[in-house]
């Protein structure tokens, strides 16, 4: 969606008499919001004086005159709630309610940034669930726990715990372009959050319904080819995160008779792939991306692969960002292969290892500590400072190709990067982005591979190291648990780099 769009006027998208007082749940807002003194009646402090200095949509539906750097006057502002409960309006029907979400998605396409915001910040704080009828069900169902009362007071708090916002956004859901329009909503919401608290609940109800609107189970995996629509060959140039396709010679070699391309489809968006993964048969794990990015490489005879190397994984909705369907497309991918390809035992990975470089700037000083003193001085001698500092490891590092196999330096850094992979846990879950994915999918840390992405980005992310993550289909559900008990699956390779000494 267009980020520059022409001043849009004043909104009147239907006939609507002007708004009488607002409903008892906003009055409640308003009141627990307005007040600009304590509970004891002392003035704010200086900080929260400063605060207060942007106004909540509760405070300029009840102004005249627009302040600051507000987009909407009062009065547009007043309007465009109208319009918004207009939506949801109980005597509205669910089309009816749509085709009006609808006129207001028309409005807000030519809106500015600005005045999409305030319609976000209308969202956010004007439809908010009624507290105090939430507390009421929440103090009858804790009341009724392990009495004949109890289902119908869990039914009557779930209806409490459902915010008009929800079923504004299931409105907005309902028109042909209605899911189109939320997803880019979002995508453009997300880049506002860090500045805004304000526009949290907004994203929380999306990411929720997203979550529902998209299960697996509502989703089509297809196979994209050479032969699949050029508009939909385009998606795959636009949205490609891992290895950039480089032009069309270079797609139509991922998708060679060697390769494999599957995507997941919603059928409201039935022309965009949610998420697609890229697929090599091979007949070992790969340890190099440049053979396989290869346009003038020969084809492998697939009667004869036993390995499918999955060497790009690609998201390709910023607005569905916390939804998970990727470990579900790599296992319908596996089911899929199995039976194409019945020869096939290999599941694997080349994986980037994004975070590596940034991990190690932090991290230098404490990895040079867990040398003993032979390693240390053996290092020191390779770098030419002894002892050596954190400072003069990261140069080293940083020349890659310099690096024969028994430099102490390579050996360092892939020692540094097992530890990476298979010992950094934040919160529970691998620090690196990528291992967090694959790891939590089930799969295993296998090995290391030296230069693995020797391009200008493979540099910078992790001075050239990919890695290979491993699906063993037998043991992805012990790998799970010993994720959720805190240690991450590696083999004996991995688990050899992690012990320096």
């Amino acid at each position: 969606m267009a980020n520059n769009f022409s001043r849009a006027r004043p909104l009147n998208v239907f006939s609507i008499k002007p708004m009488t007082t607002a409903p008892e749940w906003i009055a409640r807002s308003v009141s627990r919001l307005r007040g600009s003194r304590a509970a004891d009646g002392t003035p704010p402090a200086p900080q929260a004086a400063k605060a207060e200095a942007v106004r909540s949509t509760h405070e300029r539906l009840q102004a005249t005159l627009k302040r600051g750097n507000e987009a909407l006057s009062p009065r547009v502002l007043r309007r465009l709630l109208a319009d918004l409960q207009e939506v949801v309006a109980s005597r509205v029907s669910e089309v009816e309610g749509g085709a009006r979400a609808q006129a207001v998605a028309q409005w807000y396409a030519q809106a500015e940034p600005g005045e999409r915001r305030d319609m976000w910040l209308l969202m956010s704080e004007q439809f908010a669930p009624d507290a105090t009828r939430f507390k009421s069900a929440r103090l009858r169902y804790e009341a009724a726990a392990g009495t004949e009362e109890e289902g119908q007071a869990e039914i009557h708090l779930r209806r409490a715990m459902v915010s008009p916002r929800t079923r504004l956004l299931q409105r907005f859901a309902v028109f042909p372009q209605g899911m189109r329009f939320l997803v880019d909503l979002r995508a453009e919401l997300l880049r506002e959050l860090k500045s805004d608290k304000r526009l949290l609940p907004l994203d929380a109800e999306l990411e929720h319904l997203f979550s529902t609107w998209f299960d697996v189970a509502f989703l089509e995996l297809r196979r994209l080819s050479w032969d699949s629509p050029a508009s939909l060959l385009e998606k795959l140039i636009q949205y490609e995160a891992v290895h950039d396709i480089r032009s069309w010679t270079d797609l139509k070699n991922r998708l060679d008779s060697d390769r494999r391309c599957y995507g997941f489809f919603h059928p409201r968006l039935p022309n965009e792939p949610l998420i697609f993964v890229e697929v090599a048969l091979v007949d070992r794990i790969s340890d190099s991306i440049t053979p396989l990015l290869d346009e003038t490489a020969a084809l492998c005879d697939i009667g004869k692969a036993t390995t499918a190397i999955f060497y790009s994984i690609s998201n390709t909705q910023t607005g569905l960002r916390g939804v998970s369907f990727g470990d579900s497309l790599i296992k319908h991918v596996v089911e899929t292969l199995k039976q194409e390809f019945p020869r096939l035992r290999t599941f694997a990975t080349l994986s980037p290892i994004p975070g590596l470089r940034s991990w190690l700037g932090k991290h230098a000083g404490a990895m040079l500590e867990r040398l003993d003193e032979r390693r240390l001085a053996e290092l020191g001698r390779a770098v030419g400072f002894e002892p050596p500092q954190a400072s003069h490891l990261l140069a080293a590092f940083d020349k890659p190709q310099d690096l024969d196999e028994r430099s102490p330096v390579r050996q360092m850094l892939l020692q540094c990067a097992a530890h990476y992979l298979a010992r950094e846990l934040v919160d529970g879950k691998p620090v690196d982005p990528v291992a967090r994915f694959h790891l939590g999918n089930g799969a295993r840390v296998e090995r290391l591979n030296w230069a693995g992405d020797p391009s200008p980005k493979g540099h910078k992310q992790s001075y050239g190291l990919m890695v290979n993550y491993l699906y063993d289909l037998k043991r992805i559900d012990r790998h799970r648990t010993q994720l959720a008990e805190g240690q991450i699956a590696a083999s004996r390779e991995i688990e050899g780099l992690c012990a320096f000494r």
